[in-house]
């Protein structure tokens, strides 16, 4: 599945979150350059190996464009995994920001 954010840290800031919050889920890092990373390895049970791709670059104005493609069918633990890194990427960018419901 593809998904994507859109944040105000800088694309060097969001890469470097992502090597930290990835490992410390247990993926490798196979692959790495300036804006881009992908991570391999076994997340939750039953044991398959996934993949996650993660590219950030620059948008118009102040913003970056984080883009994160796992190799899962439907929404996997991966998946749900790379939504908590866009809300980690949310608190790092606004560590006041709280959470409410919007009824």
């Amino acid at each position: 599945m593809r998904h994507f954010y859109r944040t105000t840290l800088t694309p060097a800031e969001a890469i470097e979150a992502a090597d930290a919050f990835f490992t410390a889920l247990g993926l490798q890092k196979t692959s790495s350059g300036p804006r881009a990373r992908t991570f391999r390895g076994v997340v939750g049970s039953p044991e398959v190996t996934a993949t996650v791709q993660i590219t950030a670059r620059a948008e118009g104005g102040h913003y970056t464009f984080v883009e994160a493609t796992t190799d899962q069918m439907g929404e996997s633990r991966l998946d749900r995994n790379v939504k908590r890194f866009f809300v980690s990427l949310r608190r790092r960018a606004d560590p006041s920001h709280a959470l409410e419901a919007a009824y």
